[in-house]
C-alpha cells in the first residue's frame, strides 16, 4: 500500500462514511462538524482525530500507521418525546459497533479497526452535550474508531 500520495487516506474516510450512510441511521453524513441545530433524526460528523505510527505492525523498511476517526452522532434535545433521544443515539452506536466487528477491515482497504486497543486506543463511545453557534445543545456521542493501516510510509535510509 506504499505509495508517493496520501490517497489512502480518502479511501478510508470514504470507507468509514459509506458505511455510516449504510446503517440506515443517520439523514446526513458529513465530513466536518455540524455547527447549526439538527433536526430531529441523527446526523453523523466524521473527521480524523490522529494519525500515529505502529510500533512491531510493519515490513522491514516501511512503517504502519493508527488512522484515529472521531464519528460524532448529533440530535437535537429540542424534539418529543425526550425520553427516545438517548435510546436514538445508543442503538445507532451499538449498529455501527457491531458493523465494524463484522467487517472490521472495510473490505480491505485496512489491516482492521483495532477493536481492543492493541496498539493503543480502543473502538470506544463516549457520550455527552454540545452547544451550536445559536446556543442550543446537542445531545451527542463521540464513536472513536481505531484504524489500523499496513505498510504507509517507507522508510528510506
Amino acid at each position: 500500500m506504499t505509495t508517493p500520495t496520501e490517497e489512502w487516506l480518502d479511501q478510508i474516510l470514504d470507507a468509514v462514511v459509506s458505511d455510516a450512510k449504510a446503517s440506515g441511521y443517520f439523514t446526513k453524513v458529513n465530513t466536518h462538524e455540524v455547527m447549526r441545530q439538527p433536526g430531529s433524526r441523527l446526523t453523523a460528523a466524521i473527521w480524523v482525530q490522529a494519525v500515529n505510527p505502529v510500533a512491531l505492525a510493519s515490513g522491514l523498511a516501511v512503517t504502519s500507521a493508527q488512522v484515529i476517526f472521531m464519528l460524532r452522532i448529533f440530535t437535537s434535545l429540542n424534539q418529543y418525546p425526550q425520553d427516545i433521544i438517548d435510546p436514538q443515539v445508543v442503538k445507532a452506536v451499538s449498529n455501527l459497533m457491531r458493523r465494524y466487528h463484522d467487517d472490521f477491515d472495510f473490505g480491505g482497504i485496512i489491516r482492521n479497526v483495532d477493536l481492543l486497543g492493541q496498539f493503543g486506543t480502543a473502538l470506544a463511545a463516549v457520550a455527552g452535550y454540545v452547544e451550536s453557534d445559536d446556543g442550543s445543545l446537542f445531545r451527542i456521542m463521540d464513536l472513536t474508531i481505531p484504524c489500523i493501516v499496513n505498510d504507509v510510509w517507507p522508510q528510506v535510509s
